[in-house]
């Protein structure tokens, strides 16, 4: 839809029976979220390890969610939480030098020569290649690529070298609406909403389509301008220039609800995203390893102090309450994503987004940065052969309740020995691959698929 020198990707539409989707087939897609500094573990003899341990307690069907996870019981049926999962190859490096090879796989050690190779997602977006007008999305809250084994993206390319991620709202913004030249650009900026500026386009087109695209295209452009609305808020402080003084006395940061603004608009992004087809894939990374500062916006949304802080204070006074709301606000974010992807009807295909969709959301280390007992949730993918509303533990549990190598009780325990091997994490990446259409029996050097995936 174009009008003012704007063009908006729109979602498919059954009148026009063709565009940038073929007749007859479905969009399969792609998202993983990573946060950082993974979850609470506490052992059964600890009195929060009812309440406040991340993983569910009880067997693969009958689990209950805790209160860590409790805000996903709506969309039980829609999410399996996977325990005892971790790459092999770093099982004995620090949490804090471990994100960069969630979904990779590689052998990135603690420190030393460093080599990462393709991502997860990469893989994905190669086989897809230009079916969409981009190959994937690749955000994050710090934006760029970081450093060695202080990645602020998920995302590596085929030769393993990092691709640089999308902080801001409104760069990504643009990528659905795009100005053709200078004097839309200022019409833009002038705009409070891109959409005012395509009325008349809008309103023409609706003439064209049938009831359901009707339907369907309001409810796209009803997306649109609450994310616009969001964008907006969110874009106030996010862009704010750092002013020229002493400030120590100042409160200039964002407070916790313009960080959950921030992070609402990202997922919204995405979901437009994949809504007008724009790409198949997409990750976003919530926070850097180890982080703080202006970009340590997890913690500023639940206002509990530096989410660093939160893993290493469990044993002080509501210690593991603090660290568990932590991982309760991600989870209900990522609730609130998979909700509005399971209430949009697929634009072209059966059921709807969530359907077609696998959605991951995990870390890559578990309690006091032990990189063995990945915390990953998925959700949806029913359409891709995915079976949900369960609890898939796949290294069992000691007499204490709590599961090998992953009950630590201190920040040295990373260094502890493997009681038990768990299996690759790489067997679920060839599970999902294959189920995405890849045509592909390994992953990051190890062969076959998951059990009871």
């Amino acid at each position: 839809m174009r009008g003012a020198g704007l063009a908006l990707a729109l979602p498919w539409f059954e009148s026009f029976g063709s565009g940038s989707l073929p007749l007859g087939k479905t969009p399969k897609r792609f998202v993983s979220i990573y946060h950082p500094d993974g979850v609470g573990v506490p052992l059964k003899e600890d009195p929060a390890w009812k309440d406040w341990s991340w993983f569910p307690h009880g067997g693969e069907k009958d689990f209950e969610f805790t209160k860590v996870l409790d805000v996903l019981e709506p969309l039980r049926s829609d999410v399996t939480v996977y325990a005892g999962l971790s790459h092999p190859a770093v099982r004995r490096v620090h949490g804090h030098s471990n994100a960069d090879q969630y979904l990779t796989g590689a052998d990135t050690k603690g420190h030393g020569p460093y080599k990462n190779s393709i991502s997860l997602d990469q893989v994905y977006a190669e086989f897809i290649g230009d079916e969409t007008r981009h190959s994937s999305l690749v955000m994050s809250t710090n934006g760029g690529i970081g450093g060695p084994r202080g990645a602020q993206t998920q995302s590596f390319n085929r030769e393993g070298r990092a691709i640089p991620a999308m902080n801001k709202p409104k760069q990504i913004f643009d990528m659905l609406f795009v100005a053709g030249d200078k004097d839309a650009s200022a019409k833009l900026a002038r705009s409070k909403s891109a959409l005012d500026l395509l009325m008349d386009d809008t309103r023409s087109l609706g003439r064209k389509l049938s009831k359901h695209d009707q339907d369907t295209l309001q409810q796209y452009l009803d997306s649109v301008r609450d994310t616009e609305v969001k964008l907006s808020k969110a874009q106030q402080w996010l862009d704010a220039p750092l002013p020229q003084v002493d400030a120590s006395s100042l409160h200039l940061e964002a407070g916790p609800k313009e960080a959950r603004q921030y992070f609402q608009t990202m997922y919204d992004l995405i979901y437009l995203a994949f809504l007008s087809d724009s790409t198949r894939v997409a990750t976003f990374q919530l926070g850097r390893e180890n982080g703080g500062g202006p970009h340590d916006l997890l913690a500023k949304a639940v206002d509990l102090g530096g989410a660093h802080r939160l893993t290493h204070a469990v044993k002080d006074k509501d210690g593991w309450q603090n660290l568990g709301t932590y991982n309760r606000y991600q989870a209900e974010e990522f609730g609130r994503f998979v909700s509005k992807l399971k209430n949009t009807n697929e634009p072209k295909g059966e059921g709807n987004m969530l359907d077609n969709t696998f959605a991951m959301h995990g870390s890559a280390s578990s309690s006091f940065h032990l990189s063995r007992n990945y915390p990953i949730i998925s959700a949806g993918g029913k359409n891709l052969g995915f079976s949900n509303g369960r609890y898939l533990n796949y290294v069992g549990f000691r007499e204490d309740g709590s599961l090998p190598g992953a009950g630590v009780i201190s920040d040295a325990g990373w260094r502890s020995q493997v009681e038990e091997e768990e299996p690759p994490l790489s067997k679920l990446f060839v599970s999902i691959l294959q189920r995405l259409g890849v045509e592909t029996d390994s992953f990051a050097g190890y062969t076959g698929t998951l059990e009871r995936v």
